[in-house]
């Protein structure tokens, strides 16, 4: 019997994946590092006991090798994550993100008589600023934030021509790729490495740009994860989400199990092979009522504290037009914030984590990245 393989597969969206390929029946295997920052007790505490763990990292080519062994279908999900944590550690981050998909990939296609196709989650991180329009020259080219006008807290992009601040819209797969962090970079690297070599050597080959992913398994301790994530590792223990800028910058955030479904149907779609393809729900929320939406669905009368400070590599807006997931895929997600945020709130208010975000935030204090 032929064997799906996720890499990263003990993680977050991993051990997901994982469950909803067991529940359908396959036989399934799961190749991951156990990463401290996803794992601080070095078990695969939610990893599904009916499916196969090679505990192994990306880089290691006879790790790769055994988990590869009778698989027709990859999933790759595994590597770091973390704008602010990529900023801190570069080489750890290309080294584990770069590095371990060019390992995975090698390996693959010395298979591709049996591998029949490499998913690949890829990340909004590659976009870097999202769409915009001004509302008298319409669309703008890609923005990059002055480090002046951030300093004058003047958040918003402005147009090149009038100085009038943007509008966001939408943001389509054909838009630029600018990453504006070490992370987006590498992701980057991951999708382009498993798209170009999937059409030189004729393995079908699909890229997920997942957009900000929440739900119930997040890392809470790792203060450089999710923004979902890091608002309810604070709220857990009794202290205020803190956001940068004015909180008024716009995320699109979708559900884990949406994000499966996605994953799923990419493995399977006729037309999806040397495709990057968004996944999100395509409808913006403020960062601002974020916080206050999770404060609420932890029954929490925490108000979130605006810090004003801005991070070097951040971006003002993203959200995504699903388009192509909807003709490509047949996806649409189903899960909105109003039942999606209680769910995870119910599952935050059972765990019990570390809160590292003042750590995280000395770091890149330090460095010179929080400003």
């Amino acid at each position: 019997m032929s064997v799906a393989l996720v890499t990263g597969g003990a993680g977050f969206i991993g051990s997901h994946l994982v469950d909803a390929l067991v529940e359908r029946g396959d036989r399934v295997r799961a190749l991951d590092n156990l990463d401290p920052l996803a794992h601080p007790n070095g078990a695969a505490e939610d990893f599904n006991s009916a499916a196969e763990l090679v505990v192994g990292d990306l880089r290691d080519q006879d790790a790769v090798e055994r988990a590869l062994r009778d698989v027709d279908r990859v999933f790759h999900l595994g590597g770091v994550v973390g704008n602010g944590e990529s900023m801190i550690n570069v080489r750890r981050a290309v080294d584990a993100n770069s590095a371990g998909i060019a390992t995975l990939l090698e390996a693959s296609l010395a298979r591709r008589d049996r591998i029949r196709r490499v998913v690949v989650a890829s990340s909004m991180v590659v976009y870097g600023e999202g769409s915009y329009t001004c509302p008298r020259h319409g669309p703008a080219p890609p923005v990059r934030r002055a480090e002046e006008q951030l300093r004058r807290r003047r958040w918003d992009p402005l147009c090149e021509r009038c100085g009038r601040a943007l509008l966001a819209v939408a943001t389509h797969e054909d838009a630029a790729l600018r990453p504006t962090s070490v992370y987006g970079i590498t992701k980057r690297d991951q999708e382009e490495l498993a798209l170009v070599l999937g059409r030189a050597y004729g393995l079908e080959t699909v890229a997920l740009r997942y957009l900000n992913v929440y739900g119930p398994r997040q890392a809470l301790g790792n203060p450089y994860t999710g923004v979902a994530a890091i608002f309810a590792a604070r709220l857990l223990n009794a202290r205020p989400p803190l956001v940068f800028e004015d909180g008024e910058q716009i995320r699109d955030l979708v559900h884990v199990s949406d994000v499966v479904r996605a994953t799923l149907a990419a493995m399977e779609a006729p037309r999806a092979p040397g495709r990057a393809i968004n996944v999100a729900t395509g409808t913006g929320v403020r960062v601002i009522e974020l916080a206050r939406a999770l404060a609420s669905a932890l029954n929490s009368g925490i108000e979130p504290q605006l810090t004003g400070e801005f991070r070097v590599g951040d971006i003002r807006h993203c959200f995504a037009d699903v388009h192509r997931a909807r003709e490509l895929l047949g996806f649409e997600a189903h899960r909105t914030l109003a039942d999606g945020l209680p769910e995870l709130g119910d599952w935050v208010a059972r765990q019990a984590a570390e809160e590292r975000g003042d750590e995280a935030l000395a770091r890149l204090r330090e460095r010179g990245l929080l400003r």
